[in-house]
């Protein structure tokens, strides 16, 4: 039996890691209780929460992402990708092959804690509606650490549709997720033939953004009917950071997948020149 590449071992890696995703990905976090709120929510509020969410993405897309890099050092972030890239060219074992992932999840912890201040004091005061474009910037900001720990532009136009569809998908549950997740692989397989490029997509942006906040509206809208209420909001903000670290973990396995994949499809090109 032929001895594994580092990268080999870094994706049956990757598979055990999406196995045990998949396999917490039950119902959302919000608790049995919290659903019950069904008969009070008005009726009128998905529209509103689906149009803010809407709105922040634009926003944020084509105004904000300045805004967010200050947040972080993104030439710090792509100096370290290109750092562990030269190490895996001179050393190709599985230690400077695994160093990527190791990157990708350095910021998630502080990410976390912020969105829990972040959410839980603007609950407080009963400003839920008006967290959302925060709460959007913190799962912008997770996603793009990510995304250039890999060597991904988050600029491109592409590339943004593929950030919705990571957040898209991580906010589903049950069958939605697992059929959602499967077509996913799928394009990042497509992908992977052009070493980890986007040639295109069948989705317009704005559609996608649309699709990804109908999502989000889904599983989110107990948590901000109650952060909408001053002092007990606390309780719905800070669910904040529990959806970003499902985000966020998400955009690694997905993120490392296309990375590797890619990184797959060169070593098999390679043993047939």
């Amino acid at each position: 039996m032929a001895r594994r590449t580092p990268w080999q071992k870094e994706w049956a890696n990757l598979l055990k890691a999406e196995a045990r995703y998949q396999k917490h990905r039950t119902d959302g976090p919000t608790s049995l209780l919290i659903m019950k709120l069904d008969r009070f929510i008005p009726e009128k509020l998905s529209g509103t929460l689906a149009a803010a969410f809407f709105k922040a993405f634009q926003i944020i897309f084509e105004k904000g992402t300045k805004l967010i890099e200050m947040t972080y050092n993104s030439k710090r972030r792509k100096a370290d990708f290109k750092v562990s890239n030269y190490a895996n060219e001179l050393y190709g074992d599985y230690k400077s092959a695994h160093r990527f992932t190791k990157n990708a999840g350095s910021s998630r912890l502080i990410n976390l804690l912020i969105s829990f201040v972040e959410g839980t004091l603007l609950g407080l005061v009963g400003l839920g509606i008006p967290d959302i474009p925060l709460f959007i910037a913190m799962v912008l900001k997770g996603v793009y650490e990510v995304a250039l720990s890999y060597g991904y532009d988050y600029h491109d136009e592409n590339e943004k549709i593929f950030i919705l569809k990571v957040i898209s998908g991580a906010m589903k549950d049950d069958d939605e997720f697992i059929e959602a997740d499967a077509q996913f692989n799928a394009d990042i397989d497509v992908i992977a033939k052009d070493l980890g490029e986007i040639g295109g997509w069948n989705i317009e942006k704005n559609e996608q953004i649309r699709v990804t906040s109908d999502s989000l509206v889904k599983e989110m809208i107990y948590t901000k009917f109650i952060q909408g209420w001053a002092i007990v909001g606390i309780f719905g903000g800070i669910f904040d950071p529990v959806y970003l670290n499902r985000i966020t973990k998400y955009a690694m396995l997905k993120y490392r997948r296309r990375f590797l994949a890619a990184r797959l499809e060169e070593e098999r090109r390679g043993k047939q020149e």
